[in-house]
């Protein structure tokens, strides 16, 4: 029941899925055989109550190389230990347990024991890339080290290890726990956010930084998320021809495109920088956006909608890559029922661009300057057509709380659907 409800979970995230879940249940035969591999290497040793340690002096100084712990011990157990930092591989049953038969009589795995057998049965003799929340650098991870180094004969069995740093509510020194009820789960999280907003709120803090989490840091994140969509909406407008620009500095855009996509490459390459990344990549939208400063008569400019096309292109194809969707497909009850909203908002976002430049024109008005008796001319708006402009600008603010933004910029108006926030859920009285 918690396995599957963990899988929703992940997918309301966007997390993509593993390509096999191992139960540590299921594979009890492959542990004991990983144990009996590392007492016949000479690195494990039984007692007389029947649990099997591994022998840390077997190893000599390699045994935490990745966290030095001297000779401090790491776990508390029999009266025959050998050495204090030594730990168990199998625990001998005791009553009320879980147990399963094995050649040292019944019990259970250790901790360690179980990570290590599994990742060796997907995996093979060596890891590029194992990751896992700080807490567990040690001592999960120098013992799975010691033991599958010591089962496989080998130097070096992971080549990379990526620690994450906690998350924490606002003003708590500790990490976010069950036992201590200072959480929040998905499901609540998802009813003020989205995914797509949790995914900004991570890239924006290294990934080895501890990161608090507050109202203020998912505003900054969704803030985030805005600038990013709102930049792509007025690109496309422009490569449309529904935003007329000055000239656009189309080599300088270039450029900074590829600056953009070079320091970005060598952020993520740098112990996966996402801070800094995502830093060029805004740079790289505030320099977009800062050319697409709308006008209401362009004089014979020439328009570069390839260079902005360029530029979406690697937008989209980076939040890709680190999961964020732009196109926000789950929020559509369909793809053909999003066409079809589509079309109709377009439709009536014509026609009232078409009533507006109506309202708009103007006539010309005599005007004689009472100083020097001269007739002056002067333009208004026509007094009769005022309510019409009235009732534009009410149908703009209208479909506004719809999810409608309606955007005019002269004579020309352009528009977006903007996913509705979801509102934050109220306090349990």
């Amino acid at each position: 029941m918690y396995e599957e409800e963990f899988k929703r979970d992940m997918l309301a995230l966007k997390v993509l899925p593993p390509a096999v879940y191992m139960r540590v249940t299921e594979n009890i035969p492959q542990i004991v055989a990983f144990i009996e591999g590392i007492i016949s290497n000479g690195h494990a040793y039984t007692t007389s109550e029947g649990d099997v340690y591994f022998d840390t002096q077997s190893i000599g100084s390699r045994y935490g190389k990745l966290v030095n712990v001297g000779n401090a011990a790491v776990e508390s157990g029999s009266k025959d230990k050998r050495d204090p930092r030594d730990f168990a591989l199998w625990k001998a049953w005791k009553p009320l347990e879980p147990f399963w038969e094995s050649p040292w009589g019944r019990g259970r795995p250790g901790w360690h024991i179980e990570c290590s057998t599994i990742a060796s049965s997907v995996f093979g003799s060596q890891l590029d890339i194992h990751s896992g929340g700080i807490d567990l650098a040690f001592p999960h991870h120098e013992n799975e080290i010691a033991q599958c180094e010591a089962y496989h004969k080998c130097d070096q069995w992971g080549n990379y290890f990526l620690h994450s740093g906690h998350l924490h509510l606002k003003g708590s020194a500790e990490k976010m726990s069950k036992s201590l009820k200072n959480y929040i789960t998905i499901k609540e999280f998802l009813q003020s956010y989205t995914a797509n907003e949790f995914r900004l709120f991570c890239l924006l803090t290294k990934y080895r930084s501890a990161i608090d989490y507050s109202d203020a840091s998912m505003n900054e994140a969704r803030s985030t998320l805005s600038s990013i969509t709102g930049f792509i909406h007025n690109a496309e407008a422009y490569m449309q021809g529904h935003l007329q620009c000055q000239d656009i500095h189309e080599s300088f855009l270039w450029e900074r495109l590829s600056v953009t996509q070079a320091t970005v490459r060598t952020a993520l390459a740098d112990d996966f920088d996402t801070p800094k990344a995502m830093d060029a990549i805004m740079n790289l939208i505030h320099h977009g956006n800062c050319q697409l400063q709308p006008v209401t008569k362009v004089d014979g400019s020439s328009r570069c909608p390839a260079v902005f096309g360029a530029m979406l292109s690697y937008i989209r194809d980076i939040m890709d890559v680190i999961g964020v969707d732009l196109l926000d497909k789950e929020d559509s009850s369909s793809a053909e029922s999003s066409s079809i909203l589509h079309n109709v908002v377009e439709q009536l976002v014509r026609f009232r661009s078409e009533v507006r430049n109506f309202a708009l024109s103007v006539e010309d008005e005599a005007i004689q300057d009472l100083h020097t008796s001269k007739v002056l001319q002067s333009k208004r708006p026509q007094p009769d057509r005022l309510p019409l402009l009235k009732a534009c600008d009410a149908l703009r603010n209208d479909l506004m709380p719809l999810g409608v933004q309606i955007k005019d910029r002269g004579t020309n108006s352009t528009w977006e659907i903007k996913q509705q926030q979801k509102e934050k859920r109220g306090k349990e009285s």
